[in-house]
């Protein structure tokens, strides 16, 4: 929506929509903020990565695909490096993960959550230390708890009592005293969509701090001593610009710390303070930059400290989207333009919301953008939709494209590199899309497409 020129409403074409709609628009130009950092616009028209035409692209790898400009990547992992210095950075897996990103996070010096027994062995199988790895989730079974004890991850976090006596039980088997700390529910509400805000009170995460039992849950891990309690968690929601949210999450949960030294005479020497870093999907979108955030969020830490006369605790955050997400876009084949009666024209594409739930599931915004050429042709309002058997299966909601747009065209969606992977689906039997990284002009495959026998392979009947 909007990747051209600043301004995203929803609106009818011509004079009956609002002013933006009938400004002239470049639908050649690209949003550096909306695209990986290696991405342009070749002499030909079409668009390339790191020197590499998406036509090539689709031509080896067929579509939809997911490129990933790894330097991209890199990058941004250095940024939150350089940003953070003393603080520990994790890359939230649940974002993206597969053995290729683990692996350039790694080398890239950034630690990694993990929030199931598949991360997590993603993560071990593609050589990521365990001692570098955290591990999350509001219902750890016992086996991958045991999973996570026996490997020697680093910290677990707690999100329950019955996790509590799970992970207890398992270290006096095992004679081995693991790193946790204690998720807090803050009750913040996050400027976010309410399925992606985890800080408020009614939802599944983390103990309740207003209700005492994120209190409780540290004392029964420090009297019983079984467990090393490091710390407190807090994580307030996804895609936020705002760190007023963190203000209030940062002072709530150093009040905590101190009740609790206050009552048992321990300063935990750890604070996480999670991740949710936004990203620009849009133009209406204006994220701040790692620094920025360093700032902002150590002088939060440091004032709440002073007040509550706290030794400052060793900091972590989580930034997973804010890392991948601006590094891939999805890469699409259109198969059917339809004029809706001069209401809309629809744009088909041979993917949609099994490789992209979000714009289905949150009402997410995307932009597009003519991928494979160039074009003259004036402007129009299109919406970009899947191949699926669901009115709702849309892609980009609104966005300028060329008017002569046509069946074997590509189109390109920037911002995909988060969730959308990680929540794709097999609905109406569509394969999942491969995963190819781009760097110095060279493509390799890190996530091969599913195949019709993938499929059939776990049908059994």
């Amino acid at each position: 929506m909007r990747a051209h020129e600043a301004g995203a409403l929803h609106g009818d074409i011509g004079n009956r929509g609002p002013a933006w709609l009938r400004t002239p628009v470049d639908v050649n130009a690209l949003v550096p903020a909306l695209w990986p950092r290696h991405v342009t616009r070749a002499a030909d028209g079409a668009l390339a990565v790191a020197g590499l035409s998406v036509r090539d692209i689709a031509d080896r790898f067929g579509t939809p695909v997911y490129v990933l400009d790894e330097d991209d990547l890199r990058s941004r992992c250095r940024d939150f490096r350089a940003a953070f210095p003393t603080e520990d950075v994790y890359y939230a897996g649940k974002a993206f993960l597969c053995r290729a990103v683990v692996r350039a996070i790694a080398e890239e010096g950034l630690f990694l959550d993990v929030c199931t027994g598949g991360e997590l062995v993603t993560a071990l199988s593609a050589g990521m230390p365990p001692e570098r790895i955290g591990f999350h989730g509001n219902n750890k079974s016992v086996a991958e708890l045991a999973r996570a004890v026996d490997a020697g991850v680093g910290r677990i976090i707690v999100d329950s009592f019955d996790e509590i006596d799970r992970l207890t039980a398992l270290a006096r088997e095992r004679g081995v005293r693991p790193r946790v700390l204690v998720r807090v529910t803050v009750g913040v509400e996050a400027h976010t969509h309410e399925f992606i805000a985890t800080a408020h009170e009614d939802q599944k995460f983390g103990f309740s701090l207003a209700g005492g039992a994120a209190a409780a849950a540290a004392f029964r891990i420090l009297d019983e001593g079984v467990l090393e309690l490091r710390g407190l968690h807090s994580h307030i929601g996804s895609q936020i610009f705002d760190t007023s949210g963190f203000e209030v999450s940062a002072r709530r949960v150093l009040a905590l710390q101190a009740q609790i030294r206050d009552a048992r005479g321990v300063e935990l020497p750890e604070l996480d303070l999670g991740g949710g870093f936004g990203i620009a999907y849009t133009t209406q979108d204006d994220p701040a930059a790692p620094a920025d955030l360093a700032k902002r969020l150590r002088k939060i830490v440091d004032a709440e400290c002073a007040a509550e006369q706290l030794v400052v605790p060793h900091l972590s955050i989580e930034p997973g989207r804010a890392i991948v997400g601006p590094a891939v876009f999805t890469l699409y084949e259109v198969g059917t333009v339809k004029d809706v009666d001069g209401i809309r024209t629809y744009v088909s594409v041979d993917g949609g919301m099994s490789d992209n739930i979000r714009t289905a599931l949150y009402d997410a915004s995307y932009s597009a953008t003519l991928a494979s050429r160039a074009s003259a042709a004036e402007p129009m309002l299109a919406r970009v939709v899947g191949k699926h058997c669901e009115s709702g299966d849309v892609v980009v909601k609104d966005e300028f494209l060329p008017a002569d747009v046509q069946p074997g065209d590509l189109v390109a969606v920037p911002g995909t590199g988060a969730y959308c992977r990680s929540m794709a689906s097999n609905y109406n039997h569509v394969p999942r899309p491969p995963v190819v990284a781009v760097r110095d002009g060279q493509a390799r495959l890190i996530v091969r497409r599913e195949t019709e026998d993938d499929l059939l392979a776990l049908d059994v009947g």
